[in-house]
């Protein structure tokens, strides 16, 4: 009687050539939630700097030139949203670096593939420059946004 060959699974569950796909879903439904949160920080620093600057110019009188203490609470509610937004877009960078390494792409030339395990969220792997809340911090769509956002603001501040 031949005997059955048994197979044996190794203890590491590295991931080298078909990736799990609910482990992609899962990671895809991260990336998404991390751009809906940056987007809605941005969304919020809008409002909110628009809604303060409605509230200067209402005390703008003829006798008072306005109260520019709306002003400075738009400059540094705008600053709280940009560090939040920036927070959000590490993450995100994070999980888009383990989604590049599970399906096998990399990282870039300077970033070695790390290999998961199934279902593994690693995400103390992922530091450094490239996924840091100040690379987020400096980016360009962050910098022209709050910066213009900030900008105009302390031009409203200087003018009146």
């Amino acid at each position: 009687m031949p005997q059955k060959e048994q197979r044996t699974q190794p203890q590491d569950k590295t991931i080298k050539s078909q990736p799990n796909e609910k482990h992609l879903e899962f990671l895809q439904n991260n990336i998404a939630r991390m751009n809906q949160c940056s987007f809605q920080m941005k969304g919020w620093a809008i409002t909110i700097a628009s809604a303060l600057i409605a509230v200067f110019v209402s005390t703008i009188s003829d006798e008072h030139p306005g109260s520019k203490i709306y002003l400075m609470a738009a400059i540094a509610a705008t600053i709280l949203f940009w560090c939040l937004d920036s927070l959000y877009l590490s993450k995100e960078r994070r999980f888009i670096g383990m989604y590049n390494d599970l399906i096998g792409v990399g990282n870039g030339t300077k970033q070695p593939i790390i290999h998961l395990k199934e279902f593994e969220i690693p995400m103390e792997k992922y530091a450094g420059w490239q996924y840091g809340i100040l690379r987020a911090i400096v980016s360009p769509s962050e910098i022209l946004l709050y910066g213009a956002i900030i900008a105009g603001l302390g031009y409203l501040y200087r003018a009146v």
